[in-house]
């Protein structure tokens, strides 16, 4: 469910109460943690985290236009969620995570990089904060450029491939 909000405060302002209780407890662990050049914004209808193009100009992969996202926060028709990129590109990060979390004997609803949760006491508060302290925006720069090479690398292999075995059908059919 995307909210159609143009501002975080307007975001929070279309929550119900409880949701927006829990989303603004989380969002204050953040900001305290978050290193001065990543902004808060909106994006893809939540509360965005992102490295502007002011220090990143290249902006998203998927379309430059938008902010290289780094984290989000948003509530959902059956849950809410953190998401954080660095966890999805970096390994070593996601592994950090996942224990620290773990350690707390709270349950860990987690994809990729988005963790669920439904209600405060879900969240190891202290834990959100740690991940986003660990990854300053040039440290996440330099994760996002990495994988975004390895994906590239991966992409040029397979296309690599697909080129030979083409290029080898042809040399059969001859």
């Amino acid at each position: 469910m995307q909210s159609k909000a143009k501002t975080v405060k307007e975001y929070l302002a279309s929550l119900p109460e409880d949701r927006r209780k829990v989303i603004s407890a989380v969002r204050k662990v953040i900001l305290k943690n978050l290193d001065k050049d990543y902004e808060e914004g909106m994006q893809y209808g939540a509360i965005g985290y992102y490295v502007p193009h002011r220090l990143y100009p290249h902006g998203y992969h998927c379309d430059p236009k938008i902010p290289l996202p780094f984290a989000g926060l948003g509530s959902q028709k059956n849950h809410m969620s953190v998401g954080m990129m660095c966890h999805y590109g970096d390994p070593a990060e996601d592994k950090w995570f996942r224990n620290a979390w773990l350690k707390t004997g709270k349950k860990l609803d987690m994809g990729k990089c988005c963790v669920r949760f439904k209600k405060l006491e879900d969240v190891p508060l202290e834990v959100i904060g740690q991940a986003i302290k660990r990854v300053p925006a040039r440290k996440y720069i330099a994760i996002y450029e990495k994988m975004l090479g390895a994906e590239r690398l991966a992409k040029a292999s397979r296309k690599a491939q697909n080129t030979k075995q083409k290029a080898q059908s042809r040399t059969r059919k001859s």
